[in-house]
């Protein structure tokens, strides 16, 4: 039995790469990042992130989340045929052709795989009458259940993002002003080893396979799960918004998994569980997204100095531990409140600097270190102003015009 269950785990790993889905995540992400970039120059005139930042720090949660899925998914006995995961990959695909990585969450990608299973045999046969055996024929309780659990994933990579860990925006605010905003963003793919149709695993308990499609053996197949978000912070604090979409979405997930859990045992729950799940997810999206939009600018331009909303990995800045969302307010002694009199004080502070910042609560606090040679030109600070390119076709015009 063993030696069975080692030929087809390595069986599994081989299919991996045969999935679709591995290679469109590639593709989307390689696609997210070209626009990230380009966005970044018009902005800030410099590429601030490297590529495929997009999948920063989420490869270890992705794989120890993906052991204790694929363990669940083993131990309990939850087989999906291949036609499931041909519609699952299909969904990816679908989901994820404008870029838009809210789309790709477990409550989209699960509910319109399993809304699809469910629904296409009474489309295609023109039936009226739902047969409950279909719903276990499918294993679609197993695909609910599924989705609460990759919920609680998704939860996890939002509340995981750090303080500088999120990519700094400028848009035009409805009163006319320049304003910053921060993208809470990320795309991850989760490796899932699934229980299939056809091998040479045998059952190896009376109730094993619990969630069972009728076949007498099981082979693995191991699939990329892809998991993305995408919200925009602009009148949250971007750390009130990681704390306040982690937690909504957590509740979400606890919710989707009771109704799941139990749609194993009374039919069509399952579908319960799916819908809500998608209206649910809907429903905190539009709240977040219309309670952010009512809100005051956060990283609007502050009156006493100049907001920070980006700052350069790996650079001068990245070393004096100022936050975003905080406020330069002096530098050795001189009050700034534009760029050009803030690179002016640095060059005039010498080879050491001394600044006063006003945090989020605007208190003031002094932050002090020394500078390079030529390190004054290249701080590394991206701040709440017109964008770059478009300051400098402004510049161009005005010389032509002359």
């Amino acid at each position: 039995m063993i030696e069975a269950w080692l030929i087809e785990l390595a069986k599994g790993i081989g299919k991996f790469f045969l999935n679709p889905a591995l290679y469109w995540f590639l593709f989307i992400l390689t696609i997210a990042s070209y626009f990230r970039i380009k966005r970044e120059r018009y902005d800030f005139g410099i590429k601030i992130y490297p590529k495929f930042i997009e999948w920063h720090q989420t490869w270890l949660v992705s794989l120890i989340s993906g052991i204790l899925i694929s363990a669940v998914i083993i131990s309990v006995g939850m087989v999906f045929s291949y036609e499931t995961l041909f519609v699952l990959a299909l969904s990816f695909i679908i989901l994820s052709i404008s870029t838009r990585f809210t789309l790709l969450s477990p409550s989209y990608t699960l509910g319109l795989t399993f809304l699809i299973l469910f629904f296409a045999p009474y489309m295609i046969d023109m039936q009226n009458v739902f047969d409950y055996s279909l719903v276990y024929e499918r294993s679609l309780p197993a695909l609910a259940v599924l989705a609460g659990l990759l919920l609680f994933v998704e939860s996890l990579f939002i509340k995981r993002i750090e303080k500088q860990d999120t990519f700094p925006r400028i848009q035009l605010s409805d009163r006319g002003v320049w304003v910053g905003e921060q993208q809470i963003k990320r795309l991850t793919a989760v490796p899932l080893l699934m229980l299939v149709p056809e091998g040479l695993i045998t059952s190896f308990a009376p109730w094993w396979p619990y969630l069972s499609i009728g076949e007498s053996t099981l082979g693995l197949v191991l699939i990329p799960f892809l998991i993305g978000f995408n919200y925009n912070a602009k009148g949250h604090y971007h750390q009130d918004a990681i704390y306040k979409l982690a937690k909504a979405n957590t509740f979400l997930a606890i919710g989707i998994l009771l109704i799941a859990v139990s749609g194993v045992f009374i039919p069509y729950l399952s579908l319960a569980a799916m819908i809500l799940a998608i209206i649910g997810k809907e429903y905190l999206n539009y709240r977040y997204r219309e309670g952010d939009r009512l809100r005051r600018p956060y990283y609007q331009p502050h009156p006493k100095g100049l907001r920070v909303i980006g700052i350069l990995p790996e650079s001068p800045a990245d070393r004096l531990e100022i936050e975003l969302g905080e406020t330069i307010y002096r530098v050795g002694g001189k009050n700034v409140q534009s760029t050009q009199a803030f690179y002016e004080a640095l060059q005039g502070s010498g080879a050491y600097i001394k600044m006063e910042v006003l945090d989020k609560d605007d208190e003031v606090r002094f932050v002090q270190c020394s500078l390079y040679e030529g390190e004054h030109h290249s701080l590394g600070f991206q701040f709440a102003e017109e964008p770059f390119k478009a300051r400098r076709e402004r510049r161009e015009e005005s010389d032509d015009a002359s």
